[in-house]
Formats: structure tokens, sequence, C-alpha cells
């Protein structure tokens, strides 16, 4: 796409906090880019540094322990400098999130409808009563059941689930040009799930809006995904289009992942795939390949950190961290006759 249609670039982000056991750094030198109307799903397991990425682009974990490198610029206006008055005016209108917990995202003392109404205010002249209507039409959309009414109750008086459609509603009430939706779909049946997904795909075809799907699940990626960025130990370790990802993936963490998810058009295996191990300590992480401890194909190049590039010239927008050649990715990445992680030989050091 032209620059004319960039929407959000991030480069080379960093972010570290200071703690009482050292200096954690969460995310390492993260770079990548949406434009109008497209989804960027960044998938990856927990600790991976997703959502701490996501939050930066808000400027919610700033505090004093917090260190910020890099750049993200939201239309060419620069968000890590930007000052938390010129944020206020940013959030919710121009860029909106989803938060993962909806119970500490929501105050617990004020009514669903009045802090909806108070976003919708904050950003647009519209009356009380407008503000109101509007809010109905968005819990509606979402699936809560007599959604006038429950527009008094209180957080608590809601479910996990429903409590995670107001978070919804209240990120879609202004259509932000850029929505983060940090596991929008985590709490919710599979029937809800498709219908917040169907929202979310209009509302990026309506406004041409950019959407940052931070996830998990990767059926929920290959519902509404253009491209992918799959994370680990802070680092994006791959980065391409959906078929690029789910048809050629290129990095053993990412045939992982694939790997992990079960087939309902296949027999039940006795024990469920998994990757062997656990994801690194970002306080002192393994040098070079952060993968490299719970990888089956390491090698002694391994040691060395890997930058994310173009591997395969055939593919210029798929990129990659691993040393292993593109014809030795093609061979290993096959086991059983599918694309997964071959078990690790003798001890994993986590």
């Amino acid at each position: 796409m032209s620059d004319a249609e960039r929407l959000l670039d991030v480069d080379d982000l960093r972010v570290s906090f200071r703690t009482e056991e050292g200096v954690v750094h969460a995310v390492d030198g993260v770079s990548f880019h949406v434009d109008r109307g497209e989804v960027l799903a960044i998938v990856g397991e927990s600790g991976s540094g997703k959502t701490v990425t996501g939050m930066s682009l808000m400027g919610l974990n700033r505090s004093p322990n917090a260190t910020f490198r890099g750049r993200a610029t939201l239309k060419g206006r620069e968000l890590l400098s930007a000052s938390d008055a010129e944020l206020r005016r940013v959030r919710g209108g121009e860029i909106a999130m989803i938060f993962q917990d909806p119970m500490t995202a929501l105050n617990p003392v004020q009514r669903i409808g009045d802090q909806i109404v108070e976003q919708i205010r904050a950003h647009e002249p519209l009356s009380k009563a407008q503000a109101l209507d509007r809010s109905v039409e968005l819990m509606e959309r979402v699936g809560v059941p007599r959604a006038a009414e429950r527009l008094r109750s209180y957080p608590h008086e809601f479910s996990g689930g429903m409590r995670q459609r107001v978070m919804i509603a209240m990120a879609l009430s202004c259509s932000p040009e850029l929505l983060i939706a940090d596991e929008p779909t985590t709490a919710l049946d599979v029937t809800i799930q498709a219908q917040i997904l169907r929202e979310l795909d209009q509302l990026r075809r309506e406004t041409q809006a950019g959407v940052i799907l931070v996830t998990h699940d990767l059926g929920v990626v290959a519902e509404i995904a253009d491209r992918i960025a799959v994370m680990y130990g802070g680092r994006i370790v791959e980065q391409g289009t959906l078929d690029e990802l789910f048809y050629d993936p290129q990095h053993p963490y990412t045939w992982g992942l694939l790997g992990s998810i079960t087939r309902v058009d296949r027999d039940r295996p006795g024990r469920l795939p998994a990757i062997a191990g656990l994801p690194p300590s970002l306080l002192a992480p393994p040098s070079g390949c952060h993968f490299r401890p719970r990888c089956p194909h390491e090698f002694d190049k391994c040691v060395q950190r890997p930058e994310l590039e173009v591997r395969d010239p055939a593919q210029p927008d798929h990129c990659d961290r691993c040393w292993l050649a593109v014809e030795d990715k093609r061979r290993l990445r096959v086991v059983d006759g599918e694309i997964g992680l071959a078990a690790k030989q003798g001890k994993v050091v986590a």
C-alpha cells in the first residue's frame, strides 16, 4: 500500500521495566505497520509481549520504572513521546482498545450506561440523551439483551462474557481509526464470538479502520486477519500474510503453534500436541535465538541473534528469525504428514 494509506508505523519499539529482580525486557525491537482497513494479528503465548506492545501504543503502561525506545506514529503523530494530555485526546476517538480483563477495566462504582456515555461525549458534541441512544444501539450490536434496561446495571451484575461485550461496545462507540483488540473473544461462547468478529470486520469495512488483533487463538486469526506477526520472548519471530503463515510457515515456533491446534476432521490424538518447555524469562533471556532452548532443530549458529529478515526472495513480505535454510525448514516442519514441531530430544531448559 502507498504511504497515503498507512495508518500506524511502529519502528524498533523497545519497552523495559525495572523491578527488584532486575530489568525485564518486555518488548525487544518490534517493528510493524497497519494500513487503513487492515487487520494485523499479533499472536503468541502469554508473556511474549503482545499486550505490552498494545498498551505502549495507548500510553497506558507509563510509570517511573518503565523505559520506552523507538518510534510509533499514528497518521504521522508520535505516540511514545506524546504528553498525557495529547494522548487523552487521541484515546477513544482515534485509537481505542478492547481490554482483556473487563472487570478491572470497567469502573465498578459507575453504571455501564454512564461509562459509555462519558466516552462518547468526551469526543463528540452530543447531548446525554443522544449518547444514551447510541449506547443502546451499541449494546444491541454486540448481543446484550434488554440493552436499554441493562445500561443501568453495574459491572458486577454482568457475567464475564457480558462484561466483555460491554468493553467491545465502548471501544466501538466513537468509530476509532485504529482499534487494538486484546483477546476480545476469550470469555465468549463460539456463537457470540462469531458475532463479535463480524462486528470488527464490519467496522473496518465501513470506516476503513485499522485493527490490531492480539490473540493466541489461531482460529480467530484465520477468520479475520490480513497479516500476522508471531511474537516470542518480546520479539517478532515471523511476519507475513495470512496465507504465508498458515501454508508456508518459516519459524519453528510458528510450526509449534499450528501443530497445537486440535483438528476436528481427524481422530482424537492420545496426547494433545504441545510445545515442550516454557517461554523464556525476560529478566535473563537466552542468548541468540530466544526459542533455541525449546527448539528440536537447534544447531551451533543459533547462539547468534537472528534478525527479522526476508529469507525467501520469492516472498518479499514474509520475514522470520531462523538460521535454518528455507529448504530445510520446509522439510523439517512436516510431522506425521502435517505442519508441526518435532519432539525435543533430551531435557528442555526453560
